[in-house]
């Protein structure tokens, strides 16, 4: 009786665990969506004087510098396999991401671009279910969530016009949206290292930067200082560099310690839903009923997608940096 009781405690106490750790994860990865879903009109703001690898330049070594600040320790200890996990993370989901994203915005439209992108959940149940050992079952619910999450968010994108293909552009946001899924499983596998996200963040921005170098004598890099006494453009890249970099990269990866990468990558379907509410609300934009069932649907979506993981969260917080 004793120690059936003991028993009862002791899991008890790791079930309740396990969901304050899984409550912890989805709130950091919607605290993150939320900003992220912003930033498009700061990237807006900024294209205006600005060349796209300039604002991807500007606003890693900001976060960098700020993670920096915020925790001056050095990342020690680490072996040269974990140091190539860094340096793949750097160049997945910092460098080449962003580089092919904004690319691709200059050969087709930014609705085409939005809803490629959302495929980044879809790639990383992929990778994860066939490249890691105890990879994600794919169940019929994440289909269909990932289905009823991307005609919702092709409501949202091709509201009022028509969908146009253009081969060049629309390959880089597919490739774009695969090296964000590749970036995911890395971060999961990193989390299983063990140490301070913060610490991992700022290493794996470090590469980034580092990856990012040849890319700006490609594509016509200017620093003029001038450029920045414009409050607004300070203003917005100060956003870009602290929050959507620096704070954005530490919970989201904090969220994929706790969720795993599949469960964290879901929350990517919001990023549309969040752009037309900002939109509205910061530049006036108008909403459409087409727009608010799109909404409907992305969330129905995403909550279908994650339904299948709730009872599992707890044991398998980790599957994807297992």
């Amino acid at each position: 009786m004793k120690n059936q009781t003991e028993y009862s405690i002791t899991h008890g106490t790791l079930e309740h665990g396990s969901r304050s750790a899984a409550i912890t994860g989805h709130l950091a990865a919607l605290a993150t969506i939320l900003i992220w879903g912003t930033t498009f009109i700061s990237t807006k703001v900024l294209l205006t004087d600005f060349q796209p690898v300039e604002i991807l330049f500007f606003r890693f070594v900001l976060g960098f510098l700020a993670l920096l600040i915020v925790c001056p320790r050095r990342l020690k200890g680490t072996s040269s396999r974990q140091e190539l996990a860094f340096a793949a993370a750097g160049l997945c989901g910092v460098c080449l991401y962003y580089l092919l994203e904004n690319i691709a915005l200059t050969y087709t439209m930014a609705s085409n671009v939005g809803v490629i992108i959302s495929v980044a959940p879809f790639f990383t149940a992929l990778l994860s279910h066939f490249f890691l050992k105890e990879g994600e079952k794919l169940r019929p619910r994440f289909f269909a969530g990932f289905l009823t999450a991307m005609i919702g968010i092709g409501l949202i994108s091709f509201n009022g016009s028509a969908l146009s293909l253009n081969p060049a552009g629309d390959l880089l946001a597919l490739l774009a949206a695969f090296l964000w899924a590749c970036y995911s499983i890395l971060t999961g596998k990193i989390s299983s290292y063990g140490y301070p996200v913060i610490l991992a963040t700022r290493r794996i921005f470090f590469y980034g930067i580092l990856f990012m170098i040849p890319a700006l004598f490609l594509f016509g890099f200017r620093l003029e200082p001038a450029r920045f006494a414009n409050p607004v453009y300070l203003l917005n890249l100060l956003f870009l560099g602290l929050g959507a970099s620096a704070l954005c990269f530490v919970t989201w990866n904090s969220a994929v310690k706790l969720l795993g990468a599949v469960g964290t990558s879901i929350y990517i379907y919001m990023v549309p839903v969040i752009t037309v509410a900002a939109s509205a609300l910061i530049l006036g934009e108008p909403l459409t009923w087409l727009t608010i069932g799109g909404t409907a649907l992305t969330l129905a979506g995403l909550l279908l997608s994650q339904s299948n993981r709730n009872k599992t969260i707890g044991g398998n917080s980790n599957e994807s940096g297992k």
